[in-house]
């Protein structure tokens, strides 16, 4: 009976699809594959693409994810006992990934859970003993500076990571942070007590700097201000003294010719008094400097009588110029 050609075809490719599921095996992108020959590890694959293998049962593929995996402590908060005999209750978030995938398949043939369960532990152990080594203040303080969170976290992933490499279980912890840290009820007034008297304490020092600081600043502005005084008074001085050598000077000059000056000091405040648009009212014109006024008497003046009115009638004037 003859076949198709088409039936021959598709023949041919299942035999092809079958051979290839036998013989070729394919390792994605971030994983691993770890390769067994009746049990025993014989080669480990860490670059994506198609490989070629000896077929079930001879050889077995192990497909493992070689991104980081993170995972969380156990739900409940664990007590550490700390080195000032305080207890805190600690947290932690774990990264890891894997390095030897041939190391990591022979210690953890199960896969990913138990290598998480051992990590778990190792963890743990690191927290307990370098947790141990530090006092309260160091996870809870008033003051940030005191504490150090990211030091204690590096001194348990150190620890762990020497932990991991004397075991060589073929994997390595990126990190390792605490998630959550709580206090027990029993002593958590106490913190608070503790917290509030190093807040206040801040607080004083801080009022007694800014004190401190203020006398600095006011002492130097009593001296700036002594100062300026000082050189006020002696410019003041140097100033009196011009102006008293200035005068001593007039006078000088003034006594060579006694009513010359008194003509020009009346003229001068004559000057004054009408320089500006103003009105002055005088009693009579013997009123300094009015007197200046005053007709200039001749031999050839006019007599007036004994009311002070002249001869020809006309009386002086008593108001003062605009």
């Amino acid at each position: 009976m003859k076949r198709s050609p088409l039936t021959i075809t598709i023949a041919a490719l299942l035999i092809l699809i079958f051979g290839l599921m036998l013989f070729v095996y394919q390792v994605r992108k971030s994983q691993v594959a770890v390769v067994t020959r009746f049990g025993k590890v014989v080669r480990t694959e860490t670059e994506p693409g198609p490989y070629l293998r000896l077929p079930w049962p001879i050889e077995k593929i192990y497909t493992l994810d070689q991104r980081i995996q993170n995972f969380e402590d156990d739900d409940k908060l664990e007590q550490v006992k700390l080195r000032d005999e305080n207890i805190v209750l600690l947290r932690t978030y774990i990264g890891w990934r894997i390095e030897d995938p041939g190391s990591f398949f022979g210690k953890f043939p199960d896969g990913i859970p138990n290598a998480e369960n051992q990590l778990l532990s190792i963890v743990r152990n690191a927290k307990l003993e370098i947790a141990g080594k530090h006092v309260f203040s160091d996870f809870v303080s008033a003051d940030p500076q005191q504490m150090k969170f990211t030091q204690v976290e590096d001194e348990i992933l150190q620890l762990a990571k020497s932990e991991l490499r004397t075991n060589n279980y073929g994997l390595d912890i990126k990190f390792v942070q605490f998630k959550q840290i709580e206090l027990p009820q029993t002593v958590t007034q106490n913190v608070f007590d503790r917290m509030q008297s190093e807040r206040e304490k801040i607080i004083k020092d801080i009022d007694a700097g800014a004190k401190q600081e203020a006398d600095i600043i006011k002492s130097k502005a009593e001296r700036d201000a002594a100062k300026i005084m000082s050189d006020a008074n002696a410019k003041a001085k140097e100033i009196r003294g011009e102006a008293e050598a200035e005068m001593i000077e007039s006078f000088r000059v003034f006594n060579q010719n006694p009513k010359l000056a008194a003509f020009i000091m009346k003229l001068s405040t004559f000057e004054e008094l009408f320089k500006q648009n103003t009105s002055w009212i005088f009693p009579d014109q013997k009123t300094t400097p009015l007197d200046l006024l005053e007709p200039i008497k001749t031999p050839s003046s006019q007599s007036t009588n004994g009311d002070g009115i002249a001869q020809d009638g006309a009386r002086p004037s008593t108001r003062g110029s605009r």
